[in-house]
């Protein structure tokens, strides 16, 4: 398996096409962003441990019997990943009131969210990833009906997995946002699960443990995910 040409390049991550038609290289960079792109840093062996971090949870996933595009690492930056089709769509599961829904609806940070909310959003920076309902996703044909209903069942089954794996490591689920693609006639869970993604807090002092930390200039970002690797028991070595 070689790597070639560069395929697509994302905020933090950037896909290569390799010598297998099915397979691509998915290298993490140091770059870091939030609000659309508005504001952007590169910060040091982020790429690095944000790989990491992903494969420990992607494998935990699979383990669990959710089907993900992770193969394997293939060094510190890169790990190998199937190609698929990506749904143009982010799944959120909300299982504490942080972010944007606070905003949108006026209630409280922190809030426990008994049943765990679950929202759609369109992936697309320009309209800053407006919130869309299952009927948006089937009237533009952004999905099937049946993948609708599996994408919101493969949210909940990563919510089971997830919230008990960080409750163990002693820190909260706050929030997460996944994707899902096609490959070989099956929906995959793809992109990636690491603290830029996801809103993880110390469970006994509530300390952000995520990408808040670079949106909010809290600092210690890398060093923060480093912590959230060493809890977790993802070797860093």
């Amino acid at each position: 398996m070689n790597k070639l040409k560069e395929l697509a390049r994302g905020k933090a991550k950037t896909l290569y096409e390799t010598d297998d038609p099915d397979l691509l290289v998915m290298e993490y960079r140091d770059d870091t962003s939030a609000f659309d792109g508005g504001k952007m840093a590169s910060l040091e062996r982020k790429g690095r441990v944000n790989n990491r971090i992903n494969a420990f949870i992607m494998q935990r996933l699979e383990n669990a019997g959710v089907a993900t595009h992770f193969v394997r690492l293939l060094n510190d930056r890169e790990s190998l990943v199937k190609r698929l089709k990506m749904i143009p769509v982010e799944c959120v599961i909300r299982n504490i009131a942080a972010g944007s829904l606070c905003k949108r609806l006026g209630v409280e940070e922190g809030l426990e969210l008994s049943p765990p909310i679950f929202e759609f959003f369109l992936k697309n920076d320009e309209l800053h990833d407006p919130m869309i309902t299952d009927e948006h996703i089937r009237a533009f044909g952004w999905a099937e009906p049946e993948e609708v209903v599996q994408m919101k069942q493969l949210t909940a089954q990563i919510n089971d997995v997830l919230a008990g794996l960080f409750a163990d490591a002693g820190m909260l689920l706050v929030d997460y946002k996944v994707e899902f693609g096609r490959s070989g006639g099956r929906l995959l869970m793809g992109d990636e699960f690491t603290p830029d993604g996801c809103r993880l807090w110390d469970a006994e002092t509530r300390r952000k443990m995520d990408k808040d930390r670079f949106r909010r200039d809290l600092g210690d970002v890398v060093e923060t995910y480093e912590e959230v690797a060493a809890r977790l028991g993802v070797d860093l070595s």
